[in-house]
Protein backbone atom coordinates (compact mmCIF):
# COMPACT_ATOMS: atom_id res chain seq x y z
CA UNK A 1 0.00 0.00 0.00
CA UNK A 2 1.35 3.52 -1.39
CA UNK A 3 -0.36 5.41 1.94
CA UNK A 4 2.00 6.68 4.50
CA UNK A 5 -1.12 7.92 6.44
CA UNK A 6 -4.65 7.25 6.80
CA UNK A 7 -6.52 10.27 7.35
CA UNK A 8 -9.59 10.67 4.77
CA UNK A 9 -11.31 7.79 2.64
CA UNK A 10 -10.85 10.47 -0.48
CA UNK A 11 -6.91 9.93 -0.23
CA UNK A 12 -7.76 6.03 -0.65
CA UNK A 13 -7.94 4.52 -3.79
CA UNK A 14 -10.44 1.97 -5.23
CA UNK A 15 -7.52 -1.05 -5.04
CA UNK A 16 -5.73 -0.01 -1.61
CA UNK A 17 -9.80 0.44 -0.15
CA UNK A 18 -10.10 -3.80 -1.34
CA UNK A 19 -6.72 -3.90 0.01
CA UNK A 20 -7.18 -3.09 3.13
CA UNK A 21 -10.74 -4.79 3.10
CA UNK A 22 -8.99 -8.38 2.19
CA UNK A 23 -6.44 -7.94 4.48
CA UNK A 24 -8.67 -7.23 7.33
CA UNK A 25 -10.44 -10.54 6.26
CA UNK A 26 -7.58 -12.27 6.65
CA UNK A 27 -7.06 -10.77 10.52
CA UNK A 28 -10.20 -11.77 10.94
CA UNK A 29 -9.57 -15.62 10.14
CA UNK A 30 -6.54 -15.25 12.79
CA UNK A 31 -9.50 -14.17 15.41
CA UNK A 32 -11.10 -17.66 14.63
CA UNK A 33 -7.84 -19.36 16.75
CA UNK A 34 -7.46 -20.02 19.99
CA UNK A 35 -4.61 -17.37 20.64
CA UNK A 36 -5.41 -14.31 18.92
CA UNK A 37 -2.39 -12.38 19.23
CA UNK A 38 0.22 -12.42 16.09
CA UNK A 39 3.65 -11.09 16.53
CA UNK A 40 3.61 -9.04 13.42
CA UNK A 41 4.19 -5.76 15.61
CA UNK A 42 6.45 -7.06 18.46
CA UNK A 43 8.35 -4.00 19.35
CA UNK A 44 6.31 -1.43 18.19
CA UNK A 45 4.81 1.58 20.33
CA UNK A 46 1.22 2.88 19.51
CA UNK A 47 -0.41 6.12 20.66
CA UNK A 48 -3.31 6.53 21.17
CA UNK A 49 -4.12 10.30 21.23
CA UNK A 50 -7.66 11.21 22.16
CA UNK A 51 -8.96 14.61 22.46
CA UNK A 52 -12.73 13.78 22.43
CA UNK A 53 -14.14 10.88 24.23
CA UNK A 54 -14.78 7.43 22.67
CA UNK A 55 -15.10 4.33 23.92
CA UNK A 56 -15.28 1.62 20.86
CA UNK A 57 -12.98 3.17 18.63
CA UNK A 58 -10.12 3.80 21.23
CA UNK A 59 -10.85 0.20 22.75
CA UNK A 60 -10.95 -0.75 19.59
CA UNK A 61 -7.61 0.52 18.29
CA UNK A 62 -5.94 -0.59 21.33
CA UNK A 63 -7.55 -4.47 21.11
CA UNK A 64 -6.30 -4.16 17.39
CA UNK A 65 -2.29 -3.18 18.36
CA UNK A 66 -2.43 -5.16 20.97
CA UNK A 67 -3.58 -8.54 19.00
CA UNK A 68 -0.93 -7.97 16.89
CA UNK A 69 1.53 -7.57 19.65
CA UNK A 70 2.37 -3.72 19.54
CA UNK A 71 2.91 -1.81 22.90
CA UNK A 72 0.22 0.97 23.36
CA UNK A 73 0.39 4.05 25.05
CA UNK A 74 -3.80 5.38 26.06
CA UNK A 75 -3.34 9.45 26.51
CA UNK A 76 -6.40 11.78 26.82
CA UNK A 77 -6.63 15.25 26.36
CA UNK A 78 -8.18 15.28 30.41
CA UNK A 79 -5.60 15.06 32.95
CA UNK A 80 -2.29 15.75 30.70
CA UNK A 81 -0.48 18.70 29.86
CA UNK A 82 -3.47 20.06 26.98
CA UNK A 83 -5.45 20.91 29.94
CA UNK A 84 -2.59 22.81 30.78
CA UNK A 85 -2.71 24.63 27.10
CA UNK A 86 -0.28 22.61 25.29
CA UNK A 87 -0.78 22.96 21.83
CA UNK A 88 -1.05 20.08 19.42
CA UNK A 89 2.39 20.32 17.91
CA UNK A 90 4.14 20.11 21.28
CA UNK A 91 2.19 17.17 21.85
CA UNK A 92 3.72 15.69 19.06
CA UNK A 93 6.94 16.89 19.43
CA UNK A 94 6.81 14.97 22.57
CA UNK A 95 5.39 11.81 21.01
CA UNK A 96 8.20 11.22 18.80
CA UNK A 97 11.14 12.05 21.32
CA UNK A 98 9.80 9.68 23.50
CA UNK A 99 10.43 7.00 20.54
CA UNK A 100 6.55 6.41 19.27
CA UNK A 101 6.09 4.36 15.71
CA UNK A 102 2.60 5.65 15.58
CA UNK A 103 -0.26 7.78 16.32
CA UNK A 104 -4.21 7.39 16.07
CA UNK A 105 -5.62 10.48 17.13
CA UNK A 106 -9.30 11.48 17.58
CA UNK A 107 -9.78 15.54 17.74
CA UNK A 108 -12.68 17.59 17.76
CA UNK A 109 -11.65 19.95 15.05
CA UNK A 110 -11.87 19.17 11.63
CA UNK A 111 -9.22 18.69 9.91
CA UNK A 112 -6.27 18.30 13.31
CA UNK A 113 -5.96 14.46 12.22
CA UNK A 114 -4.24 15.64 8.32
CA UNK A 115 -2.40 18.94 10.22
CA UNK A 116 -0.99 16.41 12.69
CA UNK A 117 0.33 14.32 9.97
CA UNK A 118 1.80 17.41 7.07
CA UNK A 119 2.82 19.75 9.27
CA UNK A 120 6.74 18.75 9.57
CA UNK A 121 6.34 18.02 13.61
CA UNK A 122 7.16 14.10 13.19
CA UNK A 123 7.44 12.26 10.94
CA UNK A 124 5.65 9.04 12.08
CA UNK A 125 2.42 7.07 10.50
CA UNK A 126 -1.30 8.91 11.51
CA UNK A 127 -4.21 7.15 11.65
CA UNK A 128 -7.24 9.06 11.55
CA UNK A 129 -9.98 7.82 14.37
CA UNK A 130 -12.14 10.74 13.74
CA UNK A 131 -11.53 14.63 13.68
CA UNK A 132 -14.83 16.69 13.81
CA UNK A 133 -17.65 16.83 11.43
CA UNK A 134 -14.65 15.95 8.64
CA UNK A 135 -13.65 12.03 8.31
CA UNK A 136 -13.50 8.91 9.83
CA UNK A 137 -11.54 6.33 7.43
CA UNK A 138 -11.71 3.21 9.92
CA UNK A 139 -15.18 3.38 10.77
CA UNK A 140 -16.64 3.46 6.97
CA UNK A 141 -13.93 0.74 5.89
CA UNK A 142 -15.76 -1.36 8.83
CA UNK A 143 -19.06 -0.62 7.42
CA UNK A 144 -18.04 -1.52 4.03
CA UNK A 145 -16.47 -5.01 5.38
CA UNK A 146 -19.27 -5.59 7.21
CA UNK A 147 -21.70 -4.52 4.00
CA UNK A 148 -19.42 -6.56 1.59
CA UNK A 149 -19.67 -10.23 3.91
CA UNK A 150 -23.44 -9.43 3.53
CA UNK A 151 -23.79 -8.39 0.04
CA UNK A 152 -20.53 -10.17 -2.02
CA UNK A 153 -20.44 -13.36 -2.63
CA UNK A 154 -18.78 -15.09 -0.24
CA UNK A 155 -16.37 -18.29 -0.88
CA UNK A 156 -17.37 -20.13 2.08
CA UNK A 157 -18.75 -21.16 5.77
CA UNK A 158 -16.25 -18.40 6.97
CA UNK A 159 -18.79 -16.12 5.24
CA UNK A 160 -15.74 -14.28 3.80
CA UNK A 161 -16.32 -12.14 0.17
CA UNK A 162 -14.24 -13.24 -2.65
CA UNK A 163 -11.02 -11.27 -2.60
CA UNK A 164 -11.05 -8.28 -4.59
CA UNK A 165 -14.69 -7.87 -4.49
CA UNK A 166 -16.55 -4.23 -4.19
CA UNK A 167 -20.31 -3.68 -3.52
CA UNK A 168 -21.39 -3.37 -7.02
CA UNK A 169 -24.72 -2.55 -7.35
CA UNK A 170 -25.77 -2.36 -4.16
CA UNK A 171 -27.84 0.40 -2.86
CA UNK A 172 -27.40 2.08 1.24
CA UNK A 173 -29.84 4.67 2.83
CA UNK A 174 -27.86 6.36 5.99
CA UNK A 175 -30.29 8.18 7.76
CA UNK A 176 -30.41 11.22 10.80
CA UNK A 177 -27.25 13.60 11.59
CA UNK A 178 -25.87 13.86 8.38
CA UNK A 179 -24.52 17.85 9.61
CA UNK A 180 -22.52 16.78 12.39
CA UNK A 181 -21.70 13.21 10.67
CA UNK A 182 -18.19 12.32 10.01
CA UNK A 183 -19.46 8.95 9.54
CA UNK A 184 -21.92 9.72 7.03
CA UNK A 185 -18.97 11.67 4.90
CA UNK A 186 -16.89 9.16 5.21
CA UNK A 187 -19.39 6.22 3.95
CA UNK A 188 -20.52 8.29 0.87
CA UNK A 189 -16.75 8.77 -0.13
CA UNK A 190 -16.16 4.71 0.37
CA UNK A 191 -19.21 2.91 -0.35
CA UNK A 192 -19.80 5.26 -3.87
CA UNK A 193 -15.37 4.36 -4.05
CA UNK A 194 -16.63 0.98 -4.07
CA UNK A 195 -20.05 0.76 -6.80
CA UNK A 196 -22.24 1.48 -4.12
CA UNK A 197 -25.69 3.40 -3.99
CA UNK A 198 -26.05 5.81 -1.45
CA UNK A 199 -29.20 7.88 -0.70
CA UNK A 200 -28.76 9.98 2.35
CA UNK A 201 -32.29 10.67 4.09
CA UNK A 202 -32.63 13.50 6.79
CA UNK A 203 -34.43 16.99 7.86
CA UNK A 204 -33.20 20.14 5.52
CA UNK A 205 -31.57 21.13 9.16
CA UNK A 206 -29.23 18.18 9.15
CA UNK A 207 -28.07 18.43 5.79
CA UNK A 208 -24.89 20.39 4.98
CA UNK A 209 -24.54 22.93 3.01
CA UNK A 210 -23.45 21.43 -0.28
CA UNK A 211 -24.64 17.96 0.13
CA UNK A 212 -25.80 18.37 -3.54
CA UNK A 213 -22.13 18.26 -4.84
CA UNK A 214 -21.76 15.06 -2.90
CA UNK A 215 -21.82 11.92 -5.03
CA UNK A 216 -24.94 10.54 -3.65
CA UNK A 217 -28.95 10.73 -3.46
CA UNK A 218 -30.59 12.92 -0.85
CA UNK A 219 -34.32 12.81 0.22
CA UNK A 220 -36.22 14.31 3.20
CA UNK A 221 -38.71 11.27 3.54
CA UNK A 222 -37.75 8.39 4.66
CA UNK A 223 -40.46 6.52 4.09
CA UNK A 224 -39.95 6.79 0.58
CA UNK A 225 -36.40 5.62 0.73
CA UNK A 226 -37.36 2.45 2.56
CA UNK A 227 -39.98 1.72 -0.28
CA UNK A 228 -37.35 1.76 -2.52
CA UNK A 229 -35.68 -1.56 -1.11
CA UNK A 230 -32.36 -0.86 -0.11
CA UNK A 231 -29.82 -3.98 1.10
CA UNK A 232 -28.62 -1.78 4.19
CA UNK A 233 -30.13 1.01 6.63
CA UNK A 234 -27.59 2.92 8.67
CA UNK A 235 -29.17 4.91 11.37
CA UNK A 236 -26.60 8.00 12.56
CA UNK A 237 -26.77 8.96 15.89
CA UNK A 238 -28.17 12.24 16.57
CA UNK A 239 -24.91 14.43 18.13
CA UNK A 240 -27.35 16.41 20.47
CA UNK A 241 -23.60 17.27 22.62
CA UNK A 242 -23.13 19.33 19.21
CA UNK A 243 -26.71 21.09 19.34
CA UNK A 244 -28.17 23.36 21.81
CA UNK A 245 -31.04 22.03 23.84
CA UNK A 246 -32.86 19.01 22.96
CA UNK A 247 -32.78 19.43 19.27
CA UNK A 248 -30.80 22.44 18.90
CA UNK A 249 -33.42 24.51 17.00
CA UNK A 250 -32.66 21.67 14.19
CA UNK A 251 -36.12 19.52 14.66
CA UNK A 252 -39.11 20.69 17.18
CA UNK A 253 -38.46 17.48 19.60
CA UNK A 254 -37.26 14.46 20.11
CA UNK A 255 -40.46 12.82 19.22
CA UNK A 256 -41.22 14.38 16.26
CA UNK A 257 -37.74 13.57 15.20
CA UNK A 258 -37.89 9.53 16.25
CA UNK A 259 -41.82 10.02 14.10
CA UNK A 260 -40.51 11.54 11.01
CA UNK A 261 -36.92 10.04 10.98
CA UNK A 262 -36.76 7.38 13.19
CA UNK A 263 -36.52 3.42 12.75
CA UNK A 264 -39.66 3.03 14.45
CA UNK A 265 -41.24 -0.67 15.33
CA UNK A 266 -43.66 0.09 12.57
CA UNK A 267 -41.12 1.35 9.14
CA UNK A 268 -39.29 -1.79 10.65
CA UNK A 269 -42.09 -4.49 10.27
CA UNK A 270 -43.56 -3.05 7.42
CA UNK A 271 -41.28 -1.14 4.95
CA UNK A 272 -37.95 -2.97 5.42
CA UNK A 273 -37.21 -5.70 3.68
CA UNK A 274 -36.95 -9.07 5.25
CA UNK A 275 -33.26 -9.71 3.88
CA UNK A 276 -32.28 -6.25 4.30
CA UNK A 277 -29.64 -5.14 7.25
CA UNK A 278 -29.64 -2.82 9.55
CA UNK A 279 -26.59 -0.32 11.15
CA UNK A 280 -25.37 2.06 13.40
CA UNK A 281 -21.68 3.26 13.95
CA UNK A 282 -22.83 3.74 17.71
CA UNK A 283 -23.63 4.75 20.66
CA UNK A 284 -27.21 4.43 19.91
CA UNK A 285 -29.88 6.27 21.05
CA UNK A 286 -32.64 3.84 21.39
CA UNK A 287 -36.03 5.22 21.38
CA UNK A 288 -34.58 8.32 19.14
CA UNK A 289 -32.61 7.44 16.37
CA UNK A 290 -33.74 3.43 16.50
CA UNK A 291 -36.25 1.69 18.25
CA UNK A 292 -35.20 -1.59 20.19
CA UNK A 293 -37.15 -4.11 17.83
CA UNK A 294 -34.49 -3.47 14.98
CA UNK A 295 -31.42 -3.10 16.88
CA UNK A 296 -31.74 -6.38 18.77
CA UNK A 297 -33.48 -8.26 15.43
CA UNK A 298 -31.47 -10.80 13.51
CA UNK A 299 -31.37 -8.02 11.06
CA UNK A 300 -28.94 -5.97 12.87
CA UNK A 301 -25.81 -6.68 12.40
CA UNK A 302 -24.45 -3.78 14.91
CA UNK A 303 -22.70 -6.14 17.05
CA UNK A 304 -21.20 -7.63 14.16
CA UNK A 305 -19.72 -4.10 13.14
CA UNK A 306 -17.66 -3.61 16.26
CA UNK A 307 -16.09 -7.09 15.95
CA UNK A 308 -14.97 -5.90 12.38
CA UNK A 309 -13.40 -3.03 13.73
CA UNK A 310 -10.59 -4.74 15.42
CA UNK A 311 -9.76 -6.50 12.11
CA UNK A 312 -10.03 -3.44 9.57
CA UNK A 313 -7.76 -1.55 12.62
CA UNK A 314 -5.51 -4.36 12.37
CA UNK A 315 -5.49 -4.17 8.96
CA UNK A 316 -4.66 -0.35 8.94
CA UNK A 317 -2.11 -0.75 11.31
CA UNK A 318 -0.59 -4.09 10.29
CA UNK A 319 -0.01 -1.63 6.16
CA UNK A 320 1.50 0.76 7.46
CA UNK A 321 3.52 -0.42 10.16
CA UNK A 322 4.81 -3.67 8.81
CA UNK A 323 7.63 -4.08 6.34
CA UNK A 324 6.33 -6.92 4.91
CA UNK A 325 2.78 -4.67 4.29
CA UNK A 326 4.39 -1.53 3.86
CA UNK A 327 5.51 -0.99 0.28
CA UNK A 328 7.33 2.47 1.45
CA UNK A 329 9.95 1.05 3.77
Amino acid sequence: MSLNHLISIRDVTREEAILILDTAEQMAATQRHGVKKLPTLQGKTVVNLFFEDSTRTRISFETAAKRLSADVINFQSRGSSVSKGESLKDTALTLEAMGADAVIVRHSSSGAAHRLAHAGWMNLPVLNAGDGTHQHPTQALLDAMTLRRHYAPSLGEDGAPIPVSGLDGAHVVIVGDVLHSRVARSNVDLLTLLGARVTLVAPPTLLPIGVETWNCETSYNFDEALASGPDAVMMLRVQRERMSSAGGGFFPSPGAYHAEYGLTPARFATLLRPNAVVMHPGPMNRGLEICAEAADSDQSVIVEQVSNGVCIRMAALYLLLASEGHSND
